[in-house]
């Protein structure tokens, strides 16, 4: 007799062919509307399919686990970072969960990058003169933005997406700088040209360019405190492609609003989807809408991640994107 296929509920809509997919290989519960998931729909959820398949949006915590049914084996989360997932709580129920790492990183550095280049050449701004009908013509000291090339760039998190920023950076001409929890092997740091700092405060002090790309744990949580965003510069730019709760927003808005900074560029926010109103206001400021892995390909390449973490789980054999709390 055919294997039965694993009963598996999918918090959000995913591209159509990771949809169809997932209907061929599993008995899949999709949403059509994608409407975000109360909690009450996720407790109603896990308490009735095999595998759960949340996004990033998707607060899946312990009053969300310890209401799920014997039967929940598997949370196959639909994105890299788990900081939406309380993954002890889950291994101490039995459940596995897993993520889908490496598929975005060129995308999110991507749109790293064109921030980088967006806010000191005030791209947002230029844009708005023309929208706005402003534009009187072309003058030499009018929209002076700054030159990249030559700036000191310093990465917060050198994982897989801080080393692919490194890597565009340096085709720009940056000087590339960086702070992680280990130091990079000697051979990575002379191919990127990058240069390491145990201290996190003495190189915000130095660089020209902030950009981060650590996760959201307890650990960083408003890793940028107030008081780490007063050390940087008031000629700085800070980027944030990452989570929003990394910064302390309202110290961030305060400082933009006050000319105590350059300038931002953030894909994410503390609070999503609410933004900041003096970020909004802030003319200085290039927001995006949670855009860093915005992609067709990126989006299907998750997708498919996520369909053989599930198959492979359903095969009896531990799934390649496992995570565990020791890796948060």
């Amino acid at each position: 007799m055919p294997k039965s296929k694993p009963s598996v509920i999918v918090t959000r809509r995913l591209p159509d062919v990771v949809e169809t997919r997932m209907r061929e290989l599993f008995d899949a519960r999709l949403n059509v509307d994608d409407h975000p998931m109360s909690q009450a729909e996720l407790v109603e959820a896990v308490k009735s399919c095999e595998v759960l398949v949340p996004t990033v949006t998707d607060t899946i915590d312990a009053a969300v686990i310890s209401q799920a049914g014997p039967q929940l084996r598997l949370i196959a989360n639909y994105g890299n970072g788990v900081d939406n997932i309380d993954v002890q709580t889950a291994l101490n129920r039995g459940i596995t969960v897993t993520n889908t790492p490496g598929v975005l990183t060129e995308d999110t550095a991507d749109m790293t990058m064109a921030l980088i280049l967006a806010v000191p050449r005030r791209v947002a701004e230029g844009m708005a003169v023309i929208r706005d009908g402003d534009w009187n013509g072309w003058s030499p000291t009018w929209m002076l933005g700054h030159r990249i090339n030559g700036k000191r760039l310093g990465i917060i998190g050198m994982g897989r997406i801080g080393q692919a920023v490194a890597r565009r950076a340096q085709a720009f001409g940056m000087s590339i700088h960086y702070h992680n929890r280990r130091r990079l092997p000697a051979s990575v740091e002379e191919g990127l040209e990058a240069t390491y700092w145990e201290s996190l405060d003495q190189m915000l002090a130095r660089m020209d360019v902030i950009s981060i790309h650590c996760p959201h744990t307890p650990a960083t949580y408003h890793l940028l405190s107030a008081r780490r965003l007063k050390l940087i510069r008031p000629e700085a730019f800070v980027v944030n492609t990452a989570r929003g709760e990394v910064i302390d927003e309202n110290a961030l808005a305060r400082m933009l609003e006050a000319g105590e900074l350059a300038g931002a560029g953030l894909d994410v926010f503390e609070h999503e989807p609410a933004v900041n109103p003096k970020l909004v206001r802030c003319k200085r400021v290039v927001l995006l809408p949670h855009m860093g892995s915005a992609t067709i390909e990126g989006r299907v390449d998750m997708g498919e991640r996520v369909i053989i973490n599930i198959k492979t789980y359903q095969d009896g054999h531990r799934p390649p994107d496992r995570v565990l709390p020791s890796m948060l």
